[in-house]
């Protein structure tokens, strides 16, 4: 094996590794100043049009573009045609979009990853697969990190670090990250995290991809574009796929700047300072920016090792237990929470201490849904399936066909099947996936924020199954459920409620009388207007027109032939007792029935006519 190189302080120059790939650069499409700029602008336009075309052929490499065809994209037509990819057929259509956004790249894989997080949207089959999306993107050189290092903090690597690995350990969609260490001298506010032998601190140096803002705009730009074409098709528009994919782009946006993964440690640090079992890593903060960032090395072995070492013995189900009360409480008592546990973020320390890793992406509870999940339990416990239908409702985002009755009947089953299970063998992710399963069936909506907490709360539970195969969530989750139900009859959530009630009456009385006195006023000069708007009118008023089109162009039709307006055809005496038939009377009569058909037949395909339209 090459020895590993780094880089020390004392040499003439830096020792450059091995070189590697760098990302591509990608500029991003504005639409806005498209107009406004000059002609040289028009190879930026050409780059994005290429790379419509390339995600058109990869689509319909993998089977998934046949939708595509009902919009007649005249660009992309000869790539939907051209599919080669017989054998991919046969794979699970789950596992060929997984394959694709993969094949697609970084900034897909990541929109795929974080999509994973709502099986409410795309079921939980397919969230399962988009789970196993791992980015594995190519590092930039070291070159490229030196710059990006010493453009941020305004001096040299050398200067900075007493020590630099030039070759990443990790490269992913978003970053790539170095192994190096810092003097104390340097930064004595981080003493102690030197070890007694060194007074050097071991640290990791996370450093955002060169252009890597660049190629995200482009591709999350083209996103929004196919979230627009899929609101036109009934299939995908009660999953609002544009306000998902601009919620979603939010969140990866935020995961460019690492200044906000450096709060979200210095948060976690705070709020865990108390328990001794678990292990954040400290970030260098003099060495942290929006494009870089400079942590606490922590060593350990990772879940997985742990869990198959036959030696661990008892202590795998303790620390499955403490990792499960961590979660827990980072949940229901702070109401923020990891939210990737999955067992690369998880080490094991000598200690049993758990470290937890990568703090890119985290979830916040917010006490309304908090106190709407504590209503669930309790409507589950209950068996209130008339609660729980109402509680479903008003946390997700109904669909205005939603069938009430049919819903209810699932629930009803669902609560029946579950609130018999005896608590230590209670299998909380059947559950929660079975409940996503009834909400995407009913096309609900959840909260972002709910979604991504069942998906911890499952993720979670399998992790503990990793080291302990009868691990039960719900056992452990007991104690704090007891806590909920005490919280929800203390005195002093009773108080915070009345005052939040004082507080909207005492805004509703400053408001309301202004309000009411501009609409008197209104009123008295005869100002005041109500706008009524007539959901899907249109349609209906277009046949009706064109009912009334066909029955007076049929009777004026009617009418020439009765009167024999010239020019006729067979004047005088015609074959079969057929004469004086008029050239316009029979045009009129033929364009008429014409109509009359296409009219029957688009009632007919949207609808009986004896059918009630719910949205009228």
């Amino acid at each position: 094996m090459r020895p590993r190189r780094s880089i020390e302080t004392g040499h003439p120059g830096l020792i450059k590794g091995q070189k590697l790939r760098s990302i591509g650069h990608v500029e991003p499409l504005d639409y806005n100043r498209l107009m406004k700029t000059s002609i040289s602008s028009i190879p930026q336009l050409y780059r994005n049009a290429i790379r419509w075309t390339e995600i058109a052929s990869v689509l319909s490499k993998y089977g998934l573009a046949n939708w595509m065809d009902r919009f007649n994209v005249d660009f992309i037509s000869e790539r939907l045609k051209a599919a080669d990819g017989a054998k991919l057929n046969t794979l699970p259509h789950a596992c060929r979009v997984r394959l694709a956004l993969t094949e697609l790249g970084s900034t897909f894989i990541k929109f795929g990853q974080l999509l994973g997080t709502r099986p409410d949207l795309i079921g939980t089959e397919m969230a399962e697969e988009l789970s196993k999306l791992q980015s594995h993107a190519p590092a930039d050189s070291f070159d490229s990190v030196r710059r990006t290092i010493e453009s941020e903090q305004g001096k040299t690597i050398e200067e900075l670090y007493h020590s630099f690995d030039p070759e990443p350990f990790a490269s992913a969609s978003i970053g790539q990250a170095h192994r190096a260490t810092i003097r104390v001298t340097d930064y004595q506010a981080y003493q102690s995290l030197a070890s007694k032998q060194s007074k050097l601190i071991d640290v990791v140096v996370k450093i955002r991809h060169d252009g890597i803002d660049r190629v995200l705009e482009a591709d999350l730009d083209i996103l929004s574009g196919l979230a627009q074409l899929a609101e036109r098709l009934d299939d995908f528009k009660n999953y609002q796929p544009t306000g998902v994919v601009r919620d979603l782009s939010q969140t990866m946006r935020r995961e460019l700047d690492f200044e906000r993964e450096h709060r979200n440690l210095l948060q976690f640090r705070d709020l865990l300072q108390g328990e001794a079992q678990v292990k954040i890593p400290q970030p260098i903060s003099p060495l942290c920016s929006s494009k870089m960032l400079t942590m606490e090395r922590i060593e350990g072995r990772s879940l997985k090792d742990f869990g198959r070492d036959p030696t661990t013995g008892g202590r795998c189900d303790r620390v499955a237990q403490q990792g499960a009360n961590l979660y827990l409480n980072m949940i229901f008592v702070h109401g923020f929470f990891h939210a990737d546990p999955h067992p690369g973020n998880i080490l094991i320390m000598g200690d049993d201490t758990i470290g937890l890793l990568d703090f890119g992406m985290v979830g916040r509870v917010s006490e309304h849904l908090r106190e709407s999940i504590e209503s669930m339990l309790v409507a589950i416990v209950n068996r209130d399936v008339t609660l729980l239908t109402s509680l479903v409702k008003r946390v997700g985002s109904c669909p205005k066909d939603l069938d009430e009755s049919a819903m209810s009947n699932d629930l009803a089953d669902f609560v029946g099947q579950y609130s018999a299970q005896a608590v230590g063998k209670f299998d909380i992710s059947g559950a929660l996936n079975d409940f996503v399963d009834i909400v995407q069936r009913y096309r609900i909506s959840l909260p972002s924020e709910a979604s991504l907490l069942i998906k911890v709360l499952i993720t979670l539970e399998g992790t503990g199954r990793i080291l302990n195969p009868n691990f039960s969530l719900m056992e452990i989750m007991q104690p704090f459920h007891r806590m909920m139900m005490i919280k929800r009859l203390s005195p002093m959530r009773q108080v915070r409620k009345m005052q939040r009630f004082y507080m909207g009456l005492e805004q509703l009385a400053e408001v309301l009388p202004q309000r009411l006195t501009t609409i008197l006023e209104q009123v008295q000069t005869g100002r005041f207007d109500i706008n009524v708007e007539h959901r899907r009118l249109g349609p209906a008023v277009n046949r009706l027109v064109m009912g009334m089109i066909t029955s007076a162009l049929f009777l004026g039709a009617a009418l020439m032939l009765s009167f024999k307006v010239p020019p006729v055809l067979f004047p005088g005496s015609g074959w079969g007792g057929i004469q004086d038939l008029s050239v316009f009377g029979l045009l009129g009569g033929a364009i008429s029935m014409m109509m009359g058909v296409r009219l029957v037949w688009a009632i007919r395909k949207s609808g009986n006519l004896d059918q009630v339209d719910q949205d009228l």
